[in-house]
């Protein structure tokens, strides 16, 4: 969840489904309009001049609907952030990059509203063991997040509180938002969208259904426990409900923060180690994932620091919403396609495409080549053979700098400038939140700054090597 904002809050969340699909009903007609008109006028000069036209009026019909989109508030600007974040294969450029600033609204609830939900949801006697913290610590679309103090240990905590009616509102604001795209005539709608738009629904009912996210925080908990470089909260089940989720406080820095800058390069390096190996415990081990990269989901608490009486720094996870299960079908191709890129069978890394079902086999010999060594690319960090890694991207020891080599951009580069666009098949909703997930860690990884090989970690998941 993003950081409070002071003085931006709303006495309300409108979640009335008549009145919603009426606004975006309008918004789209007139978006519509606007864009049968271009159509209709766009065809005179130079094909270079038609498409730069053909951009501008996607950016400006995409940016207007976003501002339709953010003054609904609720469930409707969650569907836009997630469409941002997961849609980079079905919507045009244009729509991703202004479908992103959904993600600066944090709009939040008068504290009158949320005391509301508090005393109903917990009853009178539950709501007075507390003392909550009027202003939010966060807030999203969906809920905001206060601090609390129950009155008889001094237990802090945090109250993660669901808006009123966002998760009735659901299923009507995502048929409404595509009803929107349609009639802007903002996306090509085909099996493979149908498809993704389900996966998009499927996600939404999981953020709102607090009962599932505890559980699934406890999972976690469970899962990392002993392991003394995470932290996940403790789910208060006595003060959690259908649409509050009460877990125990768990201070800790931004990852961007100047206090873990500050960090010697040793100590940002371990966390860096830790982030990634619980993305390989996600994939090789449990085979469920965290997929949501936003870096509000994570907190870094420094050794020495109050609260923290762990010999070194540690990773606090938060925000459990997002969590997918994946199946056996798809986890044993994408780990033969992993550890085929590790041992630099091209062949096989284009076989475990071509089962992923985003290569296929009739495609030219080149391409496919081309394809699989972009796929090769990917594991650059993990590499057993280091000779190949662009000189400011290995330190004078040898390790790996995440931060400097840039490997997202030189990847998306060397995908532009290869025949593959041409080619590419929209790859099956899984691969698209798994890729999402890897692009975070190694983002997040980047962020700290860290310099370190990451081969033998992938080694050890991979044949199962003992810790050197």
């Amino acid at each position: 969840m993003a950081s409070k904002r002071p003085g931006n809050s709303v006495a309300r969340i409108k979640t009335g489904s008549f009145e919603r699909r009426l606004t975006l009903t309008r918004a789209g007609l007139f978006a519509g309009t606007r864009m049968a008109s271009h159509m209709a006028t766009n065809w005179f000069g130079s094909k270079d001049h038609r498409d730069k036209r053909h951009r501008k009026m996607l950016s400006s019909q995409a940016e207007f609907l976003v501002d339709e989109l953010g003054k609904l508030k609720g469930s409707v600007v969650k569907i836009g952030q997630v469409m941002a974040l997961y849609g980079e294969h079905f919507l045009p450029e244009e729509v991703t990059e202004a479908l992103h600033t959904l993600e600066d609204q944090t709009t939040s609830l008068e504290w009158s509203a949320i005391e509301r939900v508090l005393k109903e949801e917990l009853g009178e006697q539950r709501f007075g063991e507390l003392e909550v913290d009027p202003e939010p610590i966060g807030a999203a679309s969906l809920g905001q997040v206060h601090r609390a103090r129950r009155r008889s240990d001094d237990l802090e905590l945090v109250l993660k509180v669901q808006y009123p009616g966002v998760a009735d509102a659901v299923d009507s604001d995502l048929d409404s938002v595509t009803q929107l795209l349609r009639i802007a005539r903002l996306v090509s709608f085909g099996p493979e969208f149908n498809d993704w738009l389900e996966e998009v629904r499927q996600m939404m009912h999981r953020e709102v259904d607090y009962h599932l996210e505890a559980k699934t925080t406890e999972k976690f908990r469970q899962m990392l426990d002993g392991d003394t470089r995470f932290v996940v909260p403790r789910v208060l089940p006595e003060y959690s409900t259908d649409h509050i989720i009460a877990s125990t406080y768990e201070p800790g820095h931004s990852v961007s923060s100047v206090a873990v800058k500050e960090l010697s390069l040793d100590r940002r390096s371990e966390l860096g180690r830790a982030a990634l190996e619980l993305f390989f415990k996600e994939l090789f081990q449990w085979g469920e994932m965290q997929t949501d990269p936003n870096f509000g989901n994570y907190r870094i608490r420094i050794a020495g620091e109050p609260g923290n009486t762990n010999a070194s720094d540690q990773i606090v996870l938060l925000d459990f919403g997002a969590v997918q299960s994946y199946p056996e079908s798809f986890l044993e191709p994408v780990i033969r396609m992993i550890q085929a890129s590790y041992e630099g069978d091209l062949d096989a890394v284009i076989a475990g495409g071509v089962e992923l079902r985003f290569m296929s086999a009739e495609w030219p010999e080149d391409v496919l080549k081309r394809f699989g060594e972009v796929c090769m690319s990917v594991l650059e960090p993990l590499a057993e053979d280091v000779d190949h890694w662009p000189p400011n991207a290995v330190n004078e020891h040898g390790q790996y700098r995440w931060k400097q080599s840039d490997l997202p951009s030189r990847v998306a580069r060397q995908a532009a400038r290869s025949a593959i666009s041409r080619y590419f098949r929209v790859p099956p909703k899984e691969f698209v939140f798994l890729n999402r997930k890897l692009i975070g860690v190694y983002t997040f990884i980047a962020v700290l700054n860290a310099e370190f090989n990451g081969e033998d970690l992938l080694r050890r998941y991979l044949y199962g090597e003992p810790d050197a």
